[in-house]
């Protein structure tokens, strides 16, 4: 018998968001346990900081220019590349996604792409090399097995949710997308999710190889976990992060020496579709909203914590625990304040690039806890899947298998952002290396992505601008030794101008070309 994996995914959880990575609010027992007994990567990114693109690196083990989906609008093609579809046709592995998947657009009532419409078809699959897929996403609306689940059985709890992308005010302070919601704990996704895992999980004989995919759609917003598990943390008894600079003049300033379109968003001028509600301006958000978004991302946190926990403990009784790998991490991360911003976008630092990524190697296996700060990402998770199956790794991944142990001699990882819409155009390319994030603007274009005069009336947005236009010299440099809140733009000073040439010659010396033809965006997320 081979080994089995266990991959467990958040959504737009940070970095900092684990006792084991820092973080002093949440309570996560389950993932600290797991980054004790095994390997904390310090230095995991994405290689892009929304969903469709991160998600489908992982399922690749390829770059976004590589796999071709740059953005939310673009669907991973159904005949991509799929590690789960190699690992069973080589390794004889059963497959399943139980969660959150979002490798084609969410935005999508009439069940165009087959995510979105498998469940109304009765379908559970395969697809895209899972034996099994069940799906949820942040809402209990749309075609999804778990939106059909509570329409059948709970129809009295749908309103309990915040609507999402919606910026509507709720909560104590009236922050935007936070609701209390009256829905008992074991009716909401988290646990639905970790319910369904255990349910595969017993569908299996105890001599079968699994990976399993267990994909949480929390914390990303909205925020409005169940009421009666809310108020664990009172918002009211929390500091500001640390990341939030203070006073809008402060965060002004800060802003200023970035790329305008920082400052622009934060204001009001530009209006950050890709990455939030389009009508959501970050100036208008009070330190008490900050609080209590901070507060149930926290309480979320704890809740994913104790289902990781209680699907461990079915594999523990199923006398899986010592030949099963278990792997966690995220997407991407959240602001969550710093800046004074909410939400995610086209803003390359560690709030959003950063993630959480701990391996711990089934016990078997007999590798020793530790920690790596050499930088790794996300495409080195489908290559290291084929090395725990004993599998040869593709020619078609571009990662590696992840070190298990520091000195590895991993330099550098690069993440990118290409707009999903014709009229922003913006195009980032970011490398970190030696203690350095640097993020090159190209020039901006028009002649790619959705067009905005195409989005529906209840998904546009209102207010702002899109024409912000970058000329290809403009971009961030920061010293994370010096500055880990990343709030001193280093791009012009001459002190740095080595540093910034070596940067950027490094980092197009190690992109792939570009996918050629390019996918096309076909939806608004």
């Amino acid at each position: 018998m081979g080994r089995n994996i266990l991959f467990i995914t958040t959504d737009q959880q940070r970095y900092d968001a684990l006792g084991c990575n820092g973080g002093k609010i949440a309570q996560t027992p389950v993932a600290d346990k797991l980054a004790a007994g095994g390997i904390n990567y310090r230095r995991a990114h994405n290689q892009n900081v929304v969903c469709m693109p991160a998600r489908s690196t992982m399922i690749t083990g390829q770059y976004v220019r590589t796999h071709g989906v740059v953005a939310n609008g673009v669907a991973l093609p159904p005949d991509a590349p799929s590690v789960a579809a190699y690992l069973h046709e080589k390794a004889g592995y059963r497959t399943a996604l139980l969660g959150k998947a979002h490798f084609e657009p969410a935005f999508d009532l009439q069940g165009r792409w087959f995510e979105n419409s498998m469940a109304r078809k009765d379908s559970t699959g395969p697809y895209r090399g899972f034996d099994r897929m069940e799906l949820a996403m942040h809402v209990p609306v749309g075609g999804w097995h778990y939106s059909l689940w509570m329409m059948k059985n709970h129809p009295d709890e749908l309103g309990g949710f915040a609507p999402l992308l919606s910026a509507a005010p709720g909560g104590d302070t009236g922050a935007p997308e936070v609701k209390y919601n009256p829905i008992p704990r074991e009716h909401y996704h988290t646990d639905w999710v970790a319910a369904r895992t255990i349910a595969y999980l017993d569908s299996l004989d105890p001599d079968d190889n699994w990976f399993v995919w267990m994909s949480f759609p929390d914390p990303h917003h909205p925020w409005d976990p169940p009421q009666d598990e809310a108020r664990r943390i009172n918002w009211r008894d929390l500091d500001l992060p640390a990341g939030y600079p203070g006073s809008r003049e402060k965060i002004e300033k800060i802003l200023g020496g970035k790329p305008r379109h920082w400052l622009d968003w934060y204001e009001g001028r530009f209006g950050n579709f890709e990455g939030g509600p389009g009508t959501f301006v970050p100036c208008k958000l009070t330190e008490d909203q900050i609080r209590e978004v901070n507060a149930l991302t926290h309480v979320e946190n704890e809740l994913i914590d104790q289902a990781c926990g209680r699907v461990l403990a079915r594999i523990a009784e199923r006398g899986w625990e010592s030949r099963t790998d278990v792997i966690f991490t995220t997407d991407h991360g959240e602001l969550q304040g710093d800046f004074g911003l909410l939400y995610k976008g086209p803003y390359h630092v560690d709030a959003l690039m950063r993630l959480p990524m701990i391996w711990r190697p089934a016990p078997s296996a007999k590798v020793a806890p530790s920690e790596v700060s050499e930088p790794v990402g996300q495409l080195d998770l489908a290559p290291t899947f084929c090395q725990i199956a004993g599998v040869p790794v593709p020619d078609w991944m571009q990662g590696k298998p992840l070190p298990v142990a520091p000195g590895s001699g991993r330099e550098r990882v690069i993440t990118e952002w290409d707009s999903q819409f014709a009229a922003i155009g913006m195009h980032l390319r970011s490398i970190y290396r030696d203690g350095y994030t640097l993020t090159v603007y190209e020039k901006s274009t028009r002649d790619y992505g959705f067009e905005l005069a195409n989005v529906p009336p209840a998904l546009a947005p209102r207010g702002g601008i899109f024409d912000i236009r970058y000329d290809g010299t403009e971009g961030e440099l920061y010293n994370l030794r010096e500055d880990p809140m990343q709030w001193r733009n280093l791009w012009d000073d001459p002190a740095y101008a080595k540093v910034k040439s070596d940067l950027r010659a490094d980092l197009y010396d190690n992109l792939p070309p570009e996918r050629n033809p390019k996918l096309p965006v076909e939806a608004p997320a």
